[in-house]
This record gives C-alpha cells, sequence and structure tokens, in this order.
C-alpha cells in the first residue's frame, strides 16, 4: 500500500521489521523497489532473498527483470532472464519476455529486442507491441516503429492510445503530412486521444487538472504562481523543450503549450495551498514529458521541496534538483 501510494521509505520499514518474511513479502519490496527506479537495491533484496534460503517464483522474476528493466541494469536483467531459463523449475513466459523486451527498449536496443519478439516461443501480445512502439517513438526509430506500429493495430486497431503512439513517432521526426493521415484515420472510426490529466490530494480532496485547464476557480492564479516559478528556475537552467510539443505550430506557441501541461498546473495548485516543507503527490495518466520532468527537477531545488509524480510508467521522486529514476525512463 504504502509503495503504491509513492511512500517507498514507508514500505521499507514495515518490510524490514517483519520477524517472518515470506516469499510474497519478498516479491512485494522487490517490485516496490523496481516500480520506484531503485534498481540497485532491489537487486540486492533478490540477492539477499537467495542467500537465506528462500527460493524466487515466477512473480520474482517479473519485479526483478521490471526492477532492472526502470533503471537501465540491462546486463543485470539479462544475467536474471537466463538465470531463470537455467533453473529449469521456472519456464520464462509471455510476462518475463515482456519485461525483457521493455528493458531492451528502453535502453535504445530496438532491434535486439525485434530479434527476441521473433525469437520467444509465444506469440507477442498488445502490451509488448506497445512498449516496443514507445521505445520507437523515444529513439525515432522509424523503420523498426511503422512495422512494430503494423502489428499493434491488427491487434487492437479500435485503441486510440496505439494511433497517438505512431503519431508521435512520426511528430517527433517532424513528418506533419504522416501525422495528419493518423489522426484523419482516428478521426474517421471515431477515435480521440486521451487529454492530459493529473490530479493532487490536498487536505483531504482530490482535485483534477487537465492540460490547457481553463475551468478551475483558481485558473487564473494557477497559471501566475507557474510564471513566477518559471521565473525562478529560468535562474537555475531551466529552458523550454520545445520538442515536446508534437504540434505544427510555432516557438512561442508551443512555449505556452508547454505552461499548460497538467502537471505544472498540479504542482502550482499545490505550492498554493500547502505549507513550506510539504511533500507534494502527484499522479498523471500518461508519460510525463521531458520538459516537465526538467521543470520539476528545478522546482524541488528552487522551493525546497520533495514532489513525488507518479506517470503511467513509475515513480518519480523529485529532490534538490535531480529525480530517482536518474533521467532513465
Amino acid at each position: 500500500m504504502y509503495a503504491k501510494s509513492g511512500c517507498i521509505k514507508e514500505s521499507r520499514k514495515v518490510f524490514d521489521g517483519l520477524k517472518d518474511k515470506n516469499l510474497a513479502s519478498w516479491n512485494a519490496i522487490i517490485a516496490a523497489h523496481g516500480i520506484h527506479g531503485h534498481g540497485k537495491e532491489a537487486i540486492e533484496l533478490y540477492e539477499r532473498m537467495k542467500k537465506v534460503g528462500q527460493m524466487p517464483d515466477r512473480i520474482t522474476y517479473i519485479g526483478i527483470l521490471m526492477a532492472c528493466g526502470h533503471a537501465g541494469l540491462v546486463e543485470e536483467g539479462l544475467k536474471y532472464f537466463k538465470e531463470m531459463q537455467n533453473f529449469k523449475v521456472i519456464e520464462p513466459q509471455l510476462e518475463h519476455y515482456a519485461c525483457l523486451i521493455d528493458m531492451l527498449g528502453r535502453a535504445g536496443r530496438l532491434d535486439d529486442a525485434l530479434r527476441l519478439v521473433n525469437e520467444m516461443p509465444e506469440e507477442a501480445d498488445n502490451r509488448i507491441w506497445s512498449s516496443l512502439l514507445s521505445s520507437c517513438r523515444t529513439f525515432g526509430a522509424l523503420e523498426i516503429g511503422e512495422k512494430v506500429a503494423k502489428k499493434l493495430l491488427e491487434l487492437e486497431p479500435d485503441k486510440a492510445e496505439n494511433y497517438v503512439l505512431l503519431s508521435n513517432l512520426y511528430a517527433g521526426l517532424g513528418k506533419w503530412d504522416d501525422v495528419r493521415r493518423v489522426r484523419q484515420t482516428m478521426k474517421e472510426i471515431g477515435l480521440q486521444k486521451d487529454a492530459g490529466c493529473s490530479w493532487i490530494e490536498v487536505g483531504g480532496r482530490v482535485y483534477s487538472f487537465v492540460v490547457g485547464d481553463s475551468l478551475q476557480p483558481k485558473s487564473a492564479e494557477i497559471r501566475v504562481i507557474w510564471r513566477r516559478l518559471e521565473e525562478r528556475i529560468s535562474e537555475i537552467g531551466y529552458k523550454p523543450n520545445t520538442s515536446s510539443v508534437l504540434h505544427e505550430v510555432g516557438e512561442e506557441e508551443k512555449i505556452d503549450i508547454l505552461r499548460g501541461h497538467s502537471e505544472k498546473l498540479a504542482i502550482s495548485f499545490g505550492l498554493l495551498k500547502t505549507t513550506k516543507g510539504t511533500t507534494l503527490r502527484i499522479y498523471k495518466n500518461l508519460r510525463i514529458c521531458a520538459d516537465c520532468h526538467n521543470a520539476a527537477k528545478l522546482i524541488s531545488k528552487a522551493v525546497e521541496r520533495e514532489i513525488v509524480v507518479r506517470d503511467n510508467k513509475r515513480f518519480h521522486h523529485f529532490r534538490d534538483g535531480l529525480c530517482s529514476c536518474c533521467d532513465y525512463w
């Protein structure tokens, strides 16, 4: 519960305080460190678990592979996958291959990831193809990305997120004709892109923000606070990363779009409504963009606060100008 709420320290305290640690508790704490980007800590726990005589199961290997993937520990992840294969008792299943393919994709080893997809004993599912397409978007791999998108859309032709991933791949490469073609296809089959949303709990209430939100009662005040924050973090190195705006518009308009990103609005609201030193905990339905990620790091330094953001991939703990993911997400 603590780990899912972004409180990894409290989660670890509970685990360390357990007199009798069973397999379920080991699996839970390894997975918790993994989703928070603490790959080395997850590995230490895994090795410690084996030393005390607790044998891993298929859930353990999912946790340790995910932890390696989120921390960029590719060689370690490959080692544990090989260990599982040699263990004989546990046969690698689709979810283990999914973790490994996601890990290779995050590291930019797209050819290796695609090779594994073709060599594994089961057919890849939508999760694997979606993960791989997301990595193609990150690294601008057009040729592989189009092949992957074809497979994904064959499996899920009615899911808007799949078209958005392909559109974002094209947009990142400046292929605006292809972007328009994908968006037209979405329109023809009645699909809409999910708007970026963020939530923050303040005083026992949950407040939601949508990208470009102007409907909040305190919308104008929140934007004023953001502009002040923007000035402060500009003094310590912030420059708007307009490559995060996947629209064919001018630079000034891109900067204005960045200012309306939902996590920026939620952070501004949190600073407005909480006392100095209070940790801000924000949840977002989409992956945090590079600009908001950098801004959150610098805000944490400027206002001397911890900011925890849970996007659709993982937890980010921003503190003193740094992020727990080490800019690897």
